[in-house]
């Protein structure tokens, strides 16, 4: 496992659910490019995995 989750948004959050929208903004995003790191643990893990479809992850060893 990664120390760190660098998480990008690649798509646009209009026109999705506002769980979906609620999930961005609490990982930090809210503007397609934006990136932001996050701990690698599993209560990240299951918000990305709510919006794999607006979001690109990689993993950031430190």
């Amino acid at each position: 496992m990664a120390d760190t989750l660098k998480v990008t948004q690649i798509k646009s959050a209009i026109g999705t659910k506002p769980k979906h929208r609620g999930t961005l903004r609490a990982l930090g995003l809210g503007r397609i490019g934006k990136s932001h790191l996050l701990p690698d643990r599993p209560e990240i893990r299951g918000m990305i995995a709510r919006v794999p479809h607006l979001v690109m992850v990689e993993e950031v060893k430190e």
